[in-house]
């Protein structure tokens, strides 16, 4: 494997930091390179959150080039719309449907796009994309707070990754506290069988 680039999308509070962690950490135990960065936005919970999981022998860089995203995990689709310029047309979009509005806009004072209209977009430009609702999968595990892992679980069924779903259970163990690794585990594997009722990745929603 020359390189995989992963960058992973959404707002705070939803366990975005978490899943890049469980990324790198898997890759570690598998004996690859990588590098991971985070950036912020202004809240901590509600405000864009971004995260870059870099793994290959010659990745030096921790953030994304534009354009070079191998893989765009969207937790939430208005936030994996506004970080669109790292990908290509040959980036696999894998995005959870469920908007997390921001503040402005539940105050009226600010507009964003649709479901449909991001939609749209992503089926005018990407070929390789799956779009599911997370809420459901967690809801389904046991916890809406599991959409972050149920999402990991459908991008690991598509075979982007370097590494197997053994080693992302193992990254869970070691990253969660031991009441919720059952629960977190469930979620994984729910969404690895969601993922993987899809015949191919040519565009699902």
């Amino acid at each position: 494997m020359k390189e995989c680039n992963i960058v992973i999308a959404g707002v705070g509070g939803q366990g975005i930091l978490l899943v890049a962690e469980m990324l790198g950490t898997a890759a570690l135990m598998e004996g690859f390179n990588v590098r991971v960065s985070e950036i912020h936005g202004m809240a901590q919970r509600g405000g864009t959150v971004v995260c870059d999981v870099r793994i290959g022998e010659k990745v030096y860089a921790p953030t994304t080039p534009m354009g070079k995203a191998d893989v765009m995990l969207g937790l939430e689709p208005i936030e994996a719309l506004r970080h669109i310029k790292l990908t290509s047309p040959q980036t696999l979009i894998v995005m959870n449907t469920r908007i997390v509005e921001p503040v402005a806009v539940t105050m009226g004072m600010a507009k964003t796009p649709t479901l449909d209209e991001i939609v749209q977009i992503i089926h005018k430009f990407y070929n390789r994309a799956i779009l599911i609702d997370a809420m459901e999968l967690a809801m389904k595990a046991g916890s809406p707070l599991v959409q972050n892992v149920a999402m990991l679980g459908v991008l690991t069924s598509t075979e982007a990754l370097p590494f197997g779903i053994d080693a992302l259970r193992e990254s869970i163990r070691q990253l969660v506290s031991p009441k919720h690794i059952e629960l977190n585990i469930k979620a994984l594997e729910l969404g690895l069988k969601a993922g993987g009722s899809y015949s191919s990745l040519r565009y699902r929603y």
